[in-house]
C-alpha cells in the first residue's frame, strides 16, 4: 500500500500507479447499467457521461503539450470534458442527454487518449521524468502524480454520485453486512501543544498546492470525542426536534434546510417508525454504531444542540497526530505504513463500519477512527497556508475555492486511496453538500 509519494520516482513505478488508478475508475463505472450513463444522480453535478470522458480529458489536457508534445485530435471533446462544476449560488445545470456525445464515441475518445499517452510516456528519456522543465514549476513526475491523484479523487467522488443512483440502475458488487459493536461515547482530554499543518516544499514529497507551506500552530487544551458521532447519537438529535428548531442552525443553514425540506441525513430512509440506511447496493436497517454521514450544516447544528463545536483544523491535527512531547506522528497510530488493521480506507469496503472497529489505528491520545470510515468536518474555512503558491499548470485547483464558502475536512473515507492518507492532505466541500462520505466529532474547551 503506497502512501507518501516522492516527486522523484522511477518511471515504471509511476506508470504502474497510473495503470492501477485506471483500474479503480473503470471499476466504479462498471457498476452503472449501460442505459443509465446519462443520468444525473446529484442535481448539482454533471451527468455520469461527463465523468466517463473527463478523466482522460484531464490527463490529456494536462500532459499533451507540457510533456508529450502532441497535437489534439478532438479539441471539441477536450473542451467539453475539461471541467466539473460546483455551483454555490443555488443554480443547477440545465443540459440535456442529447447535448452529450454517444457512449460509443466517448469510449473511443477515452481509448485513443490512453493509447496516445501510454505510447508517448514510454518514449520519454529517464532524465526527462524528474527534472523541472525550463521556465516552469513542474517535472513530468509531478504532473503524473497530479494525474494519478486526480483520478483517484474521482474514484471516490464518483462513489458519492453513484450512491444516489437508484439501486435498480446499478450492477451489484457486494452486499453490506451490518455489524453490532456497542459503543460507549466518551471525550478525551488533549493537552495544550503544537500541531504541524501542511508540508514543507523541502521534503521532496508530492503534495497539492494547498498543502504548502508547512506551519506550526499552538493549540490550547481541549476535549474531543473519542469516536465519530454515530447514527445512534444523531438519531437522538433528530428525535429531540433538532431539524425543527432554528436555534441550532445559522440563518443561512436554516434557509437551506427549510427551502429544501431537509429532515434527515441523505443516506437515511424513514418508513413508519423504522429507520434504514441506503448503502451503495442495498437498503438495510440503520446500523446504529456506524458514523453518521451529514453535511457541514447538519454537523454544526448537532454540535450546537450538544453545547459543543466542531474542531478546528489545528485541533483535529493535534488530536490525530500530536503527542505529549510535541513530536508529530506521520499517522495517528505512529509512523508505520497504513494497512487494513488501521482503518476502513483504500477501497476496502463500499460501506462504513462501527466507529470502534479499528483500535490499532488509535492516536497517541487514544482518539479512534481518524483515518478512514468517513471524512471529518472541521470548523475551519478552506484557506491558503502562508507561503501558498498556486500550481501554474492547475491554477484553480485550490485558489478557486478560497471563497469563504468551503470548509476543510480531514481524515479519509472507505473509498479514499492510500496515497491521500498523508498527514498534510486537505479535502473541502461547501456546507450544504450532503452527499460526501463525511461525518464529524465534537470538541469542548
Amino acid at each position: 500500500m503506497l502512501v507518501a509519494q516522492k516527486e522523484v520516482e522511477a518511471p515504471e513505478q509511476l506508470l504502474e500507479r497510473l495503470s492501477q488508478a485506471r483500474v479503480r475508475t473503470d471499476e466504479i463505472f462498471s457498476i452503472v447499467n449501460a442505459d443509465s450513463l446519462y443520468e444525473r444522480p446529484i442535481p448539482e453535478r454533471h451527468r455520469i457521461i461527463f465523468y466517463l470522458g473527463h478523466l482522460e480529458a484531464f490527463d490529456w489536457n494536462l500532459l499533451r503539450e507540457r510533456v508529450l508534445d502532441m497535437k489534439p485530435f478532438a479539441a471539441d471533446l477536450d473542451k467539453l470534458f475539461a471541467f466539473g462544476i460546483d455551483p454555490v449560488n443555488g443554480s443547477l445545470p440545465t443540459d440535456q442527454p442529447a447535448d452529450w456525445p454517444s457512449v460509443a464515441s466517448t469510449h473511443s475518445y477515452v481509448g485513443r487518449i490512453r493509447e496516445s499517452i501510454d505510447a508517448a510516456l514510454a518514449t520519454l528519456d529517464s532524465s526527462e521524468w524528474n527534472s523541472t522543465r525550463a521556465g516552469t514549476d513542474y517535472s513530468a513526475s509531478k504532473l503524473l502524480n497530479v494525474a494519478i491523484e486526480h483520478r483517484l479523487m474521482h474514484a471516490e467522488t464518483l462513489a458519492y454520485m453513484l450512491h444516489q443512483l437508484p439501486l435498480e440502475r446499478k450492477v451489484r458488487k457486494g452486499r453490506a453486512t451490518p455489524t453490532v459493536s456497542p459503543i460507549a461515547p466518551k471525550m478525551i482530554e488533549i493537552p495544550a501543544g503544537r500541531a504541524t499543518l501542511g508540508m514543507s516544499s523541502q521534503d521532496g514529497a508530492f503534495g497539492w498546492d494547498n498543502e504548502f507551506e508547512a506551519q506550526t500552530v499552538d493549540v490550547p487544551a481541549f476535549a474531543i470525542d473519542k469516536y465519530k458521532v454515530t447514527n445512534r447519537q444523531y438519531l437522538h438529535f433528530i428525535t429531540a426536534g433538532g431539524y425543527e428548531n432554528p436555534e441550532f442552525w445559522t440563518e443561512e443553514d436554516w434557509d437551506w434546510r427549510t427551502s429544501h425540506d431537509i429532515r434527515l441525513p441523505v443516506f437515511w430512509i424513514q418508513k413508519n417508525d423504522r429507520w434504514y440506511f441506503r448503502t451503495m447496493f442495498d437498503e438495510i436497517p440503520l446500523s446504529m454504531d456506524w458514523p453518521v454521514y451529514v453535511s457541514h450544516a447538519e454537523a454544526s447544528a448537532y454540535t450546537r444542540w450538544a453545547n459543543k463545536s466542531l474542531p478546528t483544523e489545528g485541533q483535529w491535527h493535534r488530536a490525530a497526530y500530536g503527542t505529549a512531547n510535541n513530536v508529530d506522528r506521520l499517522f495517528p497510530w505512529g509512523d508505520e505504513t497504513p494497512d487494513a488493521s488501521k482503518g476502513n480506507f483504500d477501497f476496502q469496503s463500499w460501506d462504513p463500519t462501527p466507529v470502534n472497529g479499528f483500535p490499532d489505528g488509535d492516536s497517541a491520545f487514544g482518539v479512534a477512527d481518524l483515518l478512514g470510515n468517513g471524512w471529518e468536518w472541521t470548523s475551519s474555512k478552506f484557506e491558503p497556508f502562508p507561503g501558498f503558491q498556486r500550481f501554474s499548470f492547475y491554477p484553480g485547483y485550490s485558489a478557486d475555492f478560497f471563497d469563504g464558502k468551503h470548509y476543510v475536512m480531514k481524515g479519509a473515507s472507505p473509498r479514499t486511496a492510500a496515497c491521500m492518507l498523508r498527514r498534510s492532505f486537505r479535502n473541502w466541500f461547501q456546507p450544504h453538500y450532503q452527499y460526501v462520505y463525511a461525518g464529524f466529532r465534537c470538541v469542548s474547551k
